[in-house]
């Protein structure tokens, strides 16, 4: 599946600045928001200032970490159908199956090269 209107969540600012040129690089009528807090992520959907087609999930963050994300967006019927993608820097397959057990449909390791991400991005990116 092709997405136009991403939401990355993930509060590393660098990773951030890496997706969102790499999305720009592989299309130019997909947008692309960056937010680097789960919460405010959530409180942004329940209240639809923001919807997107599909959420790239990073784990690892403070005050709601990813897993708690997801979790708390499941359980919600307004937003419990829109697709997320963990990208993470855990390869962990516990961690995995855990994720897509939870509802993610998809899991990326976060890859060491640009041009990597790209090539991960390209099968989702439209």
């Amino acid at each position: 599946m092709k997405y136009r209107n991403i939401l990355l969540i993930d509060d590393d600012e660098d990773d951030q600045e890496i997706f969102l040129s790499a999305v720009a690089q592989l299309s130019t009528s997909a947008q692309c928001m960056a937010l680097p807090d789960a919460t405010d992520a959530l409180h942004k959907l329940s209240s639809k200032q923001i919807s997107p087609d599909v959420i790239f999930l990073d784990l690892n963050m403070p005050v709601m970490n990813g897993q708690q994300f997801l979790m708390e967006i499941k359980k919600r019927n307004d937003l419990k159908n829109i697709p997320v993608i963990i990208i993470s820097t855990s390869a962990h397959p516990q961690t995995i199956e855990l994720t897509k057990d939870m509802g993610a449909i998809d899991f990326i390791t976060k890859p060491p090269r640009y041009d990597e991400l790209i090539t991960i991005l390209s099968s989702f990116v439209n």
